[in-house]
């Protein structure tokens, strides 16, 4: 996990956070000048107080008790108004920031490569998304500018009894140094378990997300208890964390409390000792020189002690706020500060894209040089079909990544109509390039929105005409609301095939150039499955395809038939003339019609 460096505060990690607050400039301005005026309003009132008792409560000035207590009337409104405008922007301000920077970090994630997410849990990016973007908030709700007012609250404070009484003011600030190194003891435990806490949240995240999107699997092997027994031990552990921080609390604010009455113990007796202008004083203080005082000055005196040692106690929660919030920034800008980025050098976006497409000499790795395709080189023509057949981890769904550029080849050259694809634009390639794969992913929305992903230029027109052309009009006519039928998360309230015709649609309504099928019939019935590929003939028609499937029977109408092994190409050709060869194409074609009991037949080309 990321952690803060030993440094109070992270300055450099603190500028960048600031830069997300560029934009709202006047807020930050008027924050910080309404912290100043609490902080210099806040000594008035035990003054006025003081004023109050000794020169009107103790003369009988009826109305100058009256005058003074209007005034104070009159400041508690205009500080009530104050801290509301000031609560009002620094959380406005705050949510403002974790807007822009939640924007920011999604729409990098969307960016980053697919490898990075092979190695990176979904939940502990739903927590850097959600939870830790929080904690940034507080850096400036109850962190940061909190921290300057509480500063400068006790310097006022602190100015204002050496004042009035630089001799009471000492004896008040006598047990101080406990209260500093109380505060830093807490400061650090605290620090710790909040750190452990981000943990532990993080786990929580991840192993839930994990399991609600896998719940089907748990179910099917009955491991309910076995996964709750593992949720306890991490839920126990995130107690566990939320327990060591509250038991810091617990510790301190009853310490603070203690020296706090040791504060106000001291001035009772000292004050006690200035009213009475008794002479005799202890040792300990016989080098003061002692002054007449009135009770109006204890008793403002008593009113400082509690504002003083309130800010001070809130000091150390506040400055670990800011801490979290600086631990919840590094974590969200590691995530920013990943380079792994598909890059986008290539501007072309030519107004027509014919779809040839040409593999030369291909080299691919996942890790270092565990080569998953060798030396691939295939070229395919505009508007006819590429099969690619082969056993589970021969190197098919990765030419098909390399196509989409999700992946970088380490060697040779991928070209579509001549040019390298690193030339053409990346959003542009990959609009010219649609993909049906074999596990479907439909949103939580509309039939309509899952088909056109709320493009701005498709209309309702094009996806019903979508619908028309794949053969799914009739299925979607039945559902109720039809194209605003609103869809469970993953398609869950859809059978297999009609997910799948949705993807279809999805894929026709984009218009694409080249057409990728991934094992698109896999997971459907028979029945199903003959509706499907009457889809796909008609998606096919006029477009460069690429297909991937185990059934030979659905590829035979290729024009070009690549087999795979191994991530290397062993055989090339139409079905017939692969037939004729007798070789690796001939035993998966002999072995998998007559497990299907499917009279064989060379066939021609449909």
């Amino acid at each position: 996990m990321a952690e803060v460096s030993g440094k109070a505060v992270d300055f450099q990690l603190l500028s960048r956070v600031f830069h997300y607050v560029k934009p709202y400039r006047s807020k930050l301005i008027w924050s910080i000048l309404l912290t100043l005026s609490l902080a210099i309003l806040a000594p008035l009132r035990p003054l006025l107080i003081e004023k109050t008792i000794d020169q009107h409560v103790l003369n009988n000035d009826l109305q100058g008790l009256l005058n003074m207590s209007l005034l104070m009337f009159v400041l508690l409104i205009v500080q009530t108004l104050i801290q509301y405008y000031h609560t009002f922007l620094t959380n406005g301000l705050g949510q403002s920031v974790i807007r822009d920077l939640r924007i920011h970090i999604f729409n990098h994630i969307t960016q980053l490569r697919l490898r990075y997410f092979d190695k990176t849990p979904i939940g502990q990016l739903i927590t850097r998304t959600v939870s830790d973007i929080e904690t940034i908030a507080d850096i400036f709700s109850e962190g940061l500018i909190s921290i300057i007012g509480d500063v400068l609250q006790i310097v006022t404070i602190i100015a204002c009894m050496a004042i009035y009484s630089w001799k009471l003011t000492l004896i008040v600030l006598l047990p101080m140094p406990l209260l500093f190194l109380a505060t830093y003891i807490f400061k650090e435990a605290i620090k710790s378990a909040f750190q452990d806490v981000r943990k532990q949240v993080a786990q929580l995240n991840t192993f839930l997300q994990e399991h609600i999107t896998g719940i089907s699997v748990i179910q099917f092997f009955a491991r309910e208890e076995q996964e709750m027994e593992k949720f306890k031990q991490i839920n126990a552990k995130h107690r566990d964390a939320h327990i060591r921080s509250n038991w810091s609390y617990s510790i301190f604010f009853p310490v603070v409390e203690i020296i706090s009455a040791i504060s106000m113990g001291l001035l009772v007796w000292y004050g006690s000792k200035m009213i009475l202008n008794e002479e005799q004083i202890t040792n300990l203080l016989q080098f003061f020189k002692i002054e007449k005082a009135g009770p109006g000055l204890v008793i403002a005196f008593l009113m400082f002690i509690n504002m003083l040692f309130r800010p001070i106690r809130e000091l150390a929660d506040k400055f670990n706020t800011l801490q979290m919030g600086m631990v919840g920034a590094e974590r969200i800008f590691n995530v920013l500060d990943t380079d792994d980025l598909t890059p986008n050098e290539g501007k072309l976006k030519p107004e027509h894209l014919k779809g040839e497409i040409e593999f030369q000499n291909v080299w691919f790795a996942y890790q270092d040089e565990n080569w998953v395709l060798k030396d691939i080189s295939f070229k395919v023509k505009s508007g006819e079909t590429l099969a690619l057949v082969g056993a589970t981890g021969a190197g098919k769904s990765s030419i098909i990544n390399l196509l989409n550029r999700f992946y970088e080849i380490n060697r040779g050259s991928i070209k579509i109509d001549g040019i390298d694809i690193r030339e053409y634009d990346l959003n542009y390639l990959r609009s010219r390039v649609a993909t049906v794969l074999q596990d479907v992913f439909l949103f939580s929305d509309s039939i309509a929105h899952n088909i056109d992903l709320h493009h701005p230029e498709i209309s309702l027109d094009q996806v019903v005409a979508a619908a028309n052309a794949v053969g799914a009009q009739s299925f979607i006519e039945q559902l109720p609301g039809k194209f605003d039928y609103e869809v469970m998360e993953r398609g869950a309230t859809l059978s297999a095939g009609q997910a799948q015709l949705i993807t279809f649609m999805r894929a026709l309504v984009f218009n694409p150039s080249i057409l990728v099928l991934d094992e698109a019939t896999a997971s459907v019935d028979t029945e199903t499955e003959q509706l499907i590929q009457e889809a796909i003939l008609r998606l096919m028609e006029g477009r460069t395809s690429i297909v991937i499937a185990h059934r030979l029977s659905t590829i035979q109408h290729a024009h070009q038939i690549v087999v795979l092994d191994q991530g290397e190409i062993k055989e090339m050709g139409s079905h017939q003339q692969l037939l004729k060869l007798n070789q690796h194409y001939r035993r998966l074609y002999d072995l998998q019609f007559k497990s299907e009991g499917v009279k064989k037949s060379a066939g021609s080309l449909k």
